[in-house]
């Protein structure tokens, strides 16, 4: 049995993830973990000694709000089969140690942000996780009420990690359509050899993934290195204009996703995002 992980604090980001997830996994059929972590600081009676342990209320509150999570999807998507796990400690590290003990097809993560991919919202466990995990990660924001993959879109640098993540996601979003590929031309490439690996990449998807209608789109580096748009705004610009549903992001060593790390851009990018983003599991 597949399944999906969802780390839950009850809150409406986080009930909007977990309901976007739902529909994946009504689609689908995976099985659906949810994940509350007790920190230390939300257990505030957790430390104190003496021979009548003293319990924070907190702590029955999360497990009722678990119960009724669970009801509201059992009455909502009856064939999804949805799973209860307390844990305490960090959230990071507990969701480390889950997807390390059990083989997940996704860790799916609320969000917010409404404000596009130029605004930072940095400094939280969901970055640290996207950066870091060996399990794929689906940031979904706020504004993905609806799950639609009609349009999926992915960054595209001509890298044998891009079909692995396009591979991933397939246990999640299938094959069945249309592929957007977006390439950055940082390199200033001349547009007649991008178009020729264009050619031998797309035969490549179709024939090793089965993914059949494919499009691509160069953006050149001309546009933002004279500052009319960043990278993070050119990208934004396709997603916008070809109403892209998903967008999926690799995160090998050689990958886009790397580069626009290293140059800060993905800390626009991870996160105040309006459409849900699939980060492809760390490569080596």
């Amino acid at each position: 049995m597949s399944k999906i992980l969802i780390p839950v604090d009850f809150s409406e980001n986080c009930n909007n993830a977990i309901h976007y997830a739902c529909q994946i996994a009504q689609q689908g059929g995976q099985e659906i973990d949810l994940v509350h972590v007790f920190s230390s600081h939300s257990n505030t009676y957790a430390n104190i000694k003496g021979e009548t342990p003293l319990n924070d209320p907190r702590v029955p509150e999360a497990e009722q709000n678990m119960v009724d999570t669970i009801t509201q999807i059992q009455q909502e998507f009856p064939k999804v089969r949805a799973n209860s796990i307390f844990k305490e400690g960090n959230l990071y590290d507990e969701i480390k140690a889950l997807t390390t003990a059990t083989s997940y097809d996704v860790v799916v993560m609320g969000t917010q942000g409404a404000s596009g991919l130029d605004a930072v919202f940095i400094g939280s466990n969901t970055y640290d996780t996207i950066l870091n995990t060996t399990t794929p990660v689906l940031a979904v924001p706020e504004t993905a009420t609806e799950y639609k993959k009609d349009n999926v879109a992915l960054l595209c640098n001509f890298k044998e990690a891009e079909l692995t993540a396009l591979q991933q996601a397939s246990a999640l979003f299938n094959t069945d359509y249309r592929l957007i590929l977006i390439h950055v031309n940082t390199d200033d490439k001349a547009i007649k050899d991008i178009d020729a690996q264009f050619k031998d990449w797309i035969n490549r998807i179709e024939s090793e993934l089965g993914i059949s209608d494919i499009s691509y789109i160069i953006k050149p580096q001309t546009l933002f290195m004279r500052q009319k748009e960043t990278v993070a705004q050119a990208i934004t610009s396709v997603l916008l204009d070809e109403q892209v549903d998903i967008l999926i992001l690799t995160k090998s060593k050689k990958s886009v996703f790397r580069q626009l790390t290293e140059s800060n851009v993905i800390k626009k990018m991870a996160f105040n995002i309006q459409i849900p983003t699939f980060f492809a599991r760390v490569l080596s």
